[in-house]
């Protein structure tokens, strides 16, 4: 019989911990957009969030002791490490493509697809499930399940109850600050797992959709320095096209954040005991300079959908002012 794992556990670990400053920067200013909490409240109050979940919950496998075991027994392992405040069911559905996702406004659920689930190794799967966790663990939740249920509904949601809110300029906004909040995640996964080059290598997973004994882990390392040396503004311009509608960052420079991160010995600190413990936190927070790049950037968002509105807070405004039975 082979030796079970040891369990580290990081005692009342505060997401601040490992939050990564863009995600910060981000999530601070896209809640001083006045009123777009209310619009992610309505989406929610309106049922779609639970149709949403209905669909996930009815063509899905809920992972238990019985059910998937191996994966089960990762799980447990996953939600001790980070000690999380709370259990959440996890569920395995069959899609097309290797993703994971943690969905739900109230009390979360975990989805991951067949395709990842066979394709991971043991302390990758760790990885990506702490990963979900660190979003459930950052309050990501809400927000993520906002911008899922607007990417899935498409146009379809754009029916009368919804009229005259720029929703697309609220995705376009929620895709931005989802690609900071990654990074942060990033950060949770090879926390939980204890080893930065699993998180690597289920990047490299994810990016290839081949299993990693097939992949060579240090080429991909390379290649995502190569990616972070390049420089030049037409280098730039083609990356923010590639990015601008993408639900992730791409992996090479996750790979290179999270790289960055561990070689600033953020990680051995942590790990070591070193951390912010929950409810230690500063409620007024702490955001750096590149608030002003996300603020103004989720201010031209909403001015560009405006749609000849007078400004963007006053189609807001205007939208929020109207009840939800006026609304159809």
């Amino acid at each position: 019989m082979s030796a079970q794992p040891t369990l580290h556990r990081l005692e009342q670990l505060s997401a601040r911990a490992f939050e990564h400053p863009a995600d910060r920067a981000a999530t601070a200013a896209l809640k001083s957009v006045p009123g777009l909490d209310a619009v992610v409240r309505k989406l929610i109050e309106f049922g779609y969030e639970r149709a949403f979940r209905q669909v996930y919950l009815a063509a899905s496998v809920k992972v238990g002791p019985r059910q998937l075991p191996d994966v089960w027994e990762v799980y447990q392992r996953s939600l001790v490490t980070l000690d999380m405040p709370d259990s959440y069911d996890l569920y395995v559905t069959q899609f097309p493509f290797a993703n994971a996702a943690a969905i739900g406004a109230g009390k979360p659920m975990i989805v991951m697809t067949s395709n990842l689930v066979d394709t991971l190794e043991a302390d990758e799967l760790h990885s990506v499930l702490g990963h979900e966790l660190g979003h459930v663990l950052a309050d990501h939740v809400v927000y993520h399940t906002a911008l899922l249920i607007l990417l899935q509904l498409g146009t379809a949601i754009r029916m009368p109850v919804l009229a005259g809110l720029p929703l697309l300029a609220v995705e376009t906004a929620l895709l931005e600050w989802f690609r900071a909040a990654e990074l942060s995640a990033d950060r949770a996964a090879a926390l939980a797992c204890r080893d930065p080059l699993a998180t690597c290598r289920s990047l490299l997973v994810l990016a290839a959709g081949l299993p990693s004994r097939r992949l060579d882990l240090d080429a991909f390392l390379e290649q995502a320095a190569e990616y972070d040396d390049w420089e030049s503004g037409w280098d730039k311009v083609m990356r923010f096209l590639a990015r601008r509608n993408a639900t992730h960052p791409l992996a090479v420079r996750r790979v290179a954040e999270l790289r960055r991160w561990v070689e600033e010995g953020e990680l051995d600190r942590i790990l070591g005991g070193q951390y912010l413990r929950r409810g230690g936190e500063d409620p007024r927070g702490d955001v750096d300079a590149a608030y002003d790049h996300y603020a103004n950037r989720f201010w031209q968002i909403f001015r560009e959908a405006s749609e000849g509105a007078t400004t963007a807070r006053g189609k807001f405004e205007e939208w929020l002012r109207r009840g939800p039975k006026n609304h159809g």
